[in-house]
């Protein structure tokens, strides 16, 4: 990915970066996300436990600023994502916060994401 793609994703709103992540990452059959000893995680002004998830390497690398500079870009094969790993997030109280560029994110409920990703996952 060159610079220019990469700016010009990133500063997409918040919706289109989510539609953005659905097609990357079905496409790709990985999901990213930052990881020390453990998922990055981060909350919203309701006071929602997040955890964000990038289609791509350098998009989770871009966020790790701002106490997060401790934490490596890690991929997470797809189908484990939607089978197991999006299901304990459900149970544990978390929402997935869909690629954040340090500004904003789609932030939205576990059984959305994994429809929206199956739905996705028809196409192919």
């Amino acid at each position: 990915m060159n610079q220019k793609e990469f700016e010009s994703v990133i500063n997409l709103p918040a919706n289109i970066r989510y539609e953005y992540f659905i097609k990357k990452v079905v496409d790709s059959e990985e999901v990213w996300g930052l990881y020390e000893n453990g998922w990055s995680v981060t909350e919203d002004d309701k006071g929602n436990k997040l955890l964000p998830f990038w289609p791509k390497k350098e998009f989770a690398e871009y966020c790790a600023t701002d106490g997060w500079e401790i934490y490596s870009s890690k991929s997470m094969d797809l189908y484990e994502f939607i089978d197991d790993f999006l299901p304990n997030l459900k149970k544990e109280g978390f929402k997935p916060s869909i690629f954040l560029n340090n500004a904003d994110s789609a932030v939205l409920e576990v059984d959305i994401l994994i429809e929206d990703l199956k739905t996705e996952l028809e196409k192919y």
